[in-house]
C-alpha cells in the first residue's frame, strides 16, 4: 500500500479502508466490469440543467451529441451522418445516422434533436448566440432537420460540438420540451453507448452503467469526443470514495481500475509503480465566484477587494504542490492562449490586506458574515476554499466557511437570495474551475458571461461587456481583433465577474496492468476501454 505523506489522511485510513472493503464486497461480480472513482457524486442527471463536470461526464456515457471535437479540436459529425450548407451560408441541412435509438428501443428522430437544441440554447451562452441568429430550426422529416440563419455565423458546427459548460446533448423530446430551469421529470433515457441503471443507483455510494447492445458506433477511429464509441466492457461502475487516500489504497489493491482525481501527494509514488499509468488530463483554470446580486459583492469595490486579498501562488501551492505543476496567472481567459495579450487584473498580483479592507469599507461592508462554500471531497475545490478563507479573514472579513459535498454545493449555488435565518442555503462566494479549452472561448464559456438574469451562477450583469464580446466575435480574423480583445478585457477588469487564481495540471491514473484503450481527454470518456481481467 502507498505510504502517505500527509498526516491528515493517515489517521483513520484503516477504518475507511475497511468500510471500502465492505462496500466492494457487496458489489455483484460481473465479467469485464470497469470500476472507476469519479471526481464527485452526481447530484443531477440532466445535462442541460447544470454545468457540473461530473454530470457532463455521466452524460457522455448515457447521451450522444450531433458533433464531437476530435483530438485536434475540430468538429466532426457524431449523430449526424451528413450535412449541407447553402452557398450563402444561411441554411444548414442535417441528416441523422441510421440506427440511432433510445435506450427504451424507440428511434431517435429530428423532433428530439430540435427540441433538445432549443432547450440547450435557452441555457448555454453559445446556444443563446446561435439561436439569436436563427430564423427557424425545424424537423423536415424523421431523419432530417434544418437550421436557417439571419446572417452567416462561423461558429455553428463548433457550437454543436462544444464539450464544456452546457453541452448540446440530445434528449428524448418528452424531456427536451420541459423547461431547463429545473431538472427534467422522468427516468433518464439516452441514446449513448451505456444505459444508466437507476434501480442499482446508491446515491453517495455507487452508480452502474450497462453496455447498450443496440448502440451503433461510427466507423472512424475514436478521437477526443468524436469517432467510434466502441464498448468492450459489460458495465462501468462508479464507486464514490470521497477520501483520496482511501481511493488510492483501493486502486493499489485492484478494487478499482481508475482514479479521476488521484491524491496529489501520491503522484510520484504512482508514477514509479509499474502497474500504474499517470497522465495529464488537462490544465485547469480555477476561479472565485461572488454572488453579485447581494451585498457586499453587488458593489464592484468588494469584488476589487477580493482581487487584493488573494495570493495566487499560495492558492496554487495548496492545490497542486510543486511549482512545476502550476502557473500563476493574473488575467482573464489564461496567460498562454490566443486571447492572453491583454492587461493584468488590477491588484491581483500584489496581495494587500489593508487595501482590501479599505475597499470593503467603501463598499459599505460593516462586518456581516460572508458565506464561503467549499466542497470537502473535491481536492482542488477544498484546498482553494480553505486557503481563501484564511486570506479573507486576514483582510478583516467575517467569513463563515461552510463545508459540504459537491452535490450540495451545486444545488445551493442556484440560490440567489442573501443568506440569513430564513434562507440557510444562501451564499456569497464559491470556487470552481474549468479546463483551459473552455476558458479560452469567451463565447461558449458559461462562467464569464455578463448577461444578467441569463448569466451563470453569480449573475454577472454588464451590458457593455456583453456588447464588446459580441463585437470581438465579429472582429476575429480582422485587423481590429487585437484592439477589440483589449477593450473586452478592460471591461472584465473593470467589472470583475470572478477572480481567476491561475492554472494547474490535472492528472488521472489507471491500472495499466489490467486496463487499456483509455482516451486521454479533459473529461473521462468511458468508451474504447478494454479490461483483461
Amino acid at each position: 500500500m502507498y505510504r502517505l505523506r500527509a498526516k491528515r489522511f493517515a489517521m483513520g485510513l484503516a477504518v475507511l479502508t475497511a468500510a471500502m472493503g465492505l462496500l466492494l464486497s457487496g458489489t455483484q461480480s460481473v465479467a469485464a466490469t470497469f470500476r472507476a472513482v469519479p471526481s464527485a457524486d452526481v447530484k443531477y442527471l440532466d445535462p442541460h440543467f447544470t454545468t457540473a463536470d461530473i454530470t457532463l461526464t455521466y452524460s457522455y456515457l448515457v447521451y450522444d451529441t450531433l458533433f464531437g471535437l476530435d483530438a485536434k479540436g475540430e468538429p466532426q459529425p457524431q449523430m449526424v451522418d451528413k450535412y449541407d450548407v447553402s452557398p450563402d451560408r444561411l441554411t444548414y441541412t442535417f441528416t441523422l445516422r441510421k440506427g440511432l435509438q433510445w435506450h427504451d428501443g424507440k428511434p431517435v428522430t429530428s423532433k428530439d434533436v430540435v427540441a433538445s437544441l432549443k432547450r440547450w440554447g435557452s441555457k448555454d451562452s453559445a446556444g443563446q448566440r446561435l439561436l439569436a441568429r436563427t430564423v427557424s430550426l425545424e424537423a423536415v422529416n424523421d431523419a432530417t432537420f434544418r437550421l436557417k440563419l439571419k446572417e452567416p455565423y462561423g461558429l455553428v458546427l463548433r457550437s454543436l460540438a462544444k464539450p464544456y459548460s452546457y453541452i448540446p446533448f440530445i434528449l428524448p423530446e418528452r424531456h427536451a420540451t420541459q423547461s431547463a430551469d429545473k431538472p427534467f421529470e422522468g427516468d433518464p433515457v439516452g441514446s449513448g453507448p451505456y444505459t444508466f441503471s437507476k434501480a442499482e443507483w446508491v446515491p453517495g455510494s455507487k452508480m452502474i452503467f450497462h453496455k447498450f447492445k443496440d448502440y451503433v458506433p461510427r466507423s472512424e477511429p475514436a478521437s477526443g469526443t468524436a469517432g467510434a464509441k466502441n464498448v468492450y466492457v459489460d458495465q462501468v461502475e462508479w464507486v464514490i470514495i470521497p477520501d483520496p487516500a482511501t481511493a488510492a489504497a483501493a486502486l493499489d489493491r485492484g478494487e478499482v481500475d481508475y482514479l479521476e482525481v488521484p491524491f496529489k501527494d501520491l503522484l510520484d509514488q504512482m508514477r514509479a509503480d509499474p502497474r500504474m499509468h499517470v497522465f495529464p488530463a488537462a490544465r485547469y483554470y480555477r476561479t472565485i465566484h461572488p454572488n453579485k446580486l447581494i451585498p457586499p459583492f453587488d458593489n464592484v469595490k468588494a469584488r476589487q477587494a477580493l482581487a487584493y486579498l488573494v495570493s495566487v501562488p499560495d492558492i496554487l501551492r495548496a492545490v497542486a504542490g510543486d511549482p512545476k505543476n502550476w502557473e500563476a496567472c493574473y488575467k482573464f481567459l489564461g496567460c498562454s492562449g490566443w486571447l492572453s495579450d491583454v492587461d493584468e487584473i488590477p491588484g491581483l498580483r500584489g496581495q494587500d490586506y489593508e487595501k482590501a479592507a479599505q475597499l470593503m469599507r467603501e463598499a459599505g461592508y460593516k462586518g456581516e458574515k460572508v458565506v464561503l462554500m467549499g466542497a470537502t471531497e473535491m481536492q482542488a475545490n477544498y484546498a482553494i476554499s480553505v486557503t481563501l478563507a484564511s486570506q479573507i479573514r486576514k483582510a478583516g472579513i467575517n467569513v463563515d466557511f461552510q463545508t459540504m459535498d459537491w452535490g450540495t454545493l451545486v444545488s445551493r449555488r442556484g440560490i440567489k437570495e442573501a443568506p440569513g435565518p430564513g434562507n440557510p442555503g444562501g451564499w456569497h462566494i464559491f470556487t470552481t474551475g474549468a479546463g483551459t479549452t473552455p476558458a479560452e472561448d469567451p463565447w461558449g464559456y458559461a462562467d464569464i458571461q455578463t448577461t444578467c438574469e441569463k448569466a451563470w451562477y453569480g449573475w454577472s450583469c454588464s451590458p457593455k461587456t456583453t456588447a464588446d464580446l459580441e463585437q470581438l466575435g465579429k472582429d476575429v480574423g480582422t485587423p481590429r481583433f487585437k484592439e477589440s480583445a483589449r477593450r473586452y478585457h478592460a471591461d472584465l477588469n473593470e467589472y470583475l465577474p470572478y477572480i481567476p487564481v491561475g492554472v494547474y495540471n490535472a492528472y488521472r491514473v489507471y491500472r495499466k496492468d489490467v486496463v487499456s484503450g483509455i482516451i486521454e481527454n479533459e473529461y473521462s470518456l468511458y468508451w474504447n476501454i478494454r479490461k483483461s481481467k
